[in-house]
């Protein structure tokens, strides 16, 4: 049965209305819209996913909405903007380490993370 959970994205708090279990990536991309979180593998296995949850770079695909609920969720789409992207972000363009870009949505939220631990 749907219900509303209580989300804060991107330091924005909202509310969605879904299944407890359903996959936060499906309700990243699908209701809320954010859609440079990517599907990849599917088993928490390759990153292409990942966002923060509290800080941590947690796998999307394979994290149930309750497990997120109360927590602080930022995606790539949080790190920066257009206008203002974040210095990861200037540095993969600066370094051409874009690739194709699908997966790199995944690598930047991970190296924030890793960013974020060492400070």
């Amino acid at each position: 049965m749907s219900a509303p959970i209580r989300l804060t994205i991107n330091g924005r708090e909202q509310e969605v209305s879904a299944e407890p279990d359903a996959k936060l990536l499906d309700v990243l991309r699908g209701p809320l819209g954010l859609t440079g979180t990517h599907f990849g593998c599917g088993a928490n296995q390759c990153g292409a996913c990942n966002v923060l949850v509290d800080g941590h770079a947690v796998a999307s695909c394979d994290t149930p909405l309750w497990a997120a609920a109360g927590k602080r969720i930022t995606t790539v789409e949080g790190l920066g903007t257009p206008e203002k992207p974040h210095r990861l972000q200037r540095a993969f363009v600066a370094e051409q380490a874009l690739q194709c870009g699908y997966c790199t949505s995944g690598m930047l939220i991970t190296s924030a993370a890793v960013e974020s631990a060492a400070e």
